[in-house]
């Protein structure tokens, strides 16, 4: 193919677009623009959908103004989002009743135990491969119950990827990621589930179709004449954007485990077809690099963690902690000995039911800086990237590690995550803030979706058994301190089957005594 493709990446707080070469790969003209998050004190976290809509004019415009002459070009585009966010529109139009309504928003909560009620984890397994259900069912029931007259014939429920896919197609879909968060997908027969949205009291076509594989649409004429682009050219999505970071990361080698260590750190990893594993906390999505499936794994933990600690531990405002990192970690990559911290933060307390809260520190002294505490934590995040796919690496589902997101900026996470999945080799990106963009082309031009990424340099063999002696350590608290971790269990093979609920108990297998709504994951 020649010409220019042009990727989208929806963020829930940042929208990316990038225009490449679809001959070479190589990017040529790139922007972006941070989205605004209304949050309220009932636990609200909304977007405007026209501002939404008005921010990609205004990235496509500068996208042709860069692109000059080239703009005329364009020979397709791709599109990826956020998951889990709810609007409800106009079917024909678009035009929004609703704010959209973030993952993370808590105000159907309330709602979250008539969804789960009589229900147990087998009866979510069956359906959705997970032991919990999407957030998104106690919305419908919020939303059924607050505003019933929004949920009619001429009206769809859509996600900021449904929503962005229609205003460039003209076309309603869907991707699977976001159908399991809106809990509407039965991710055995990859299909919309009827008898999931009766829980609701939702009928299957008041959600958007499911896209089956990298389906493509025409750029719809409307769209055409607003960005100066040629109607009829292909689009392709939408995809959830942990879809699209691992279509990018698979240019690097066969079967890459994905690391995307962003808002939330979660990794992603093409299982085939005949493996059998368990996972209590899983997003399971038909295979897209071929047979089988796509896991989306996350760690219910992640950089709104370190946000916390960097904003407590680490002197000066944001730029200035940011820079004083380095300096943090030049002496040493691990905190003092004994020093450990668990990362919980936004976890339910284990001890005190009812209560937010389950991070801890062990092993603090009158000698322990505030740069140690940090250092903690930021060690404890990789442990748990280790914990949760230790498996994936020992069964050598992944033939190695690529590594993203605003924490793998930072050298350090890289290296202790060297150091925990040796022998596996890790990569990181050359362009990473444009993953998501490249991904996104993956069937249009596997060139341009591969990502450009270099190896991590290896680390020596007495900081590898450093850091895994401080990993057993932290592995030995955590069992002795929490019994049933609040942190959920890892992927698990050769267990009780892919369907059922993890029941294996291992060391590094927690989460078993207490479950956490789909809310509380954050998933």
């Amino acid at each position: 193919m020649s010409g220019i493709l042009v990727g989208i990446d929806l963020g829930t707080t940042y929208l990316k677009a990038a225009a490449f070469d679809a001959r070479t790969g190589a990017a040529l003209v790139s922007c972006g623009e941070r989205l605004r998050v209304h949050i309220g004190a009932t636990g609200q976290r909304e977007q405007s959908p026209v501002e939404l809509e008005k921010a990609l004019d205004r990235l496509m415009v500068t996208l042709r103004k860069q692109a000059g002459r080239n703009w005329n070009s364009v020979a397709g585009l791709g599109l990826a989002a956020q998951g889990g966010s709810t609007c409800i529109v106009d079917r024909e139009t678009a035009r929004p009743h609703t704010p959209m309504i973030l993952w993370n928003d808590t105000r159907a909560f309330e709602y979250y135990p008539r969804v789960k009620k009589d229900r147990p984890a087998s009866y979510w397994c069956r359906h959705t491969m997970r032991e919990d259900p999407g957030m998104g069912l106690a919305r419908l029931l919020w939303l059924r119950e607050t505003k019933p007259g929004l949920l009619k014939d001429s009206n769809v429920y859509s996600g900021a990827g449904e929503f962005f896919y229609f205003l460039l197609t003209g076309v309603w879909r869907q991707d699977a990621g976001n159908a399991l968060q809106t809990g509407c997908y039965n991710a055995v027969r990859k299909d919309i589930d009827p008898e999931l949205l009766a829980i609701a009291g939702v009928k299957p076509d008041f959600v958007a179709p499911m896209r089956k594989g990298h389906e493509l649409h025409p750029l719809s004429r409307q769209a055409a004449r607003r960005y100066g682009l040629r109607d009829g050219i292909p689009v392709a999505g939408p995809y959830m954007d942990h879809e699209a970071g691992y279509l990018s990361a698979a240019g690097c080698a066969s079967r890459p485990l994905q690391m995307s260590l962003g808002t939330a750190w979660v990794g992603n990893v093409m299982l085939d077809a005949a493996d059998k594993w368990t996972s209590p906390y899983q997003l399971v999505l038909p295979g897209i690099t071929g047979p089988g499936w796509l896991v989306v794994q996350p760690l219910l933990t992640g950089n709104i963690v370190l946000d916390w600690a960097l904003e407590t531990f680490v002197h000066g405002e944001h730029e200035q902690a940011i820079a004083a990192l380095p300096g943090i970690f030049a002496k040493d990559l691990l905190p003092p000995e004994g020093l450990t911290a668990f990362p919980w933060l936004n976890r339910p307390n284990p001890f005190l039911p009812g209560v937010l809260g389950a991070g801890m520190f062990s092993g603090l002294n009158l000698g322990v800086q505030r740069s140690d505490l940090y250092k903690a934590l930021a060690a404890s995040l990789t442990f748990e990237m280790e914990r949760v796919f230790e498996d994936v690496r020992t069964a050598r589902r992944a033939g190695c590690v690529v590594v993203g997101g605003g924490a793998s900026k930072g050298g350090f996470f890289v290296q202790l995550l060297s150091a925990l999945f040796h022998p596996l080799p890790v990569f990181t990106y050359e362009d990473g803030d444009l993953s998501g963009a490249r991904g996104v082309l993956y069937a249009l031009s596997r060139k341009v979706a591969k990502a450009r990424a270099r190896r991590a340099a290896a680390v020596p063999a007495a900081l590898r058994d450093r850091v895994r002696k401080r990993y057993d350590e932290y592995i030995r608290l955590m069992s002795e301190t929490y019994g049933a971790c609040p942190a959920g269990g890892g992927l698990v093979f050769g267990s009780a089957g892919r369907t059922a609920p993890a029941s294996v108990p291992r060391v590094r297998d927690y989460g078993r005594g207490r479950r956490m709504s789909s809310l509380q994951q954050g998933m």
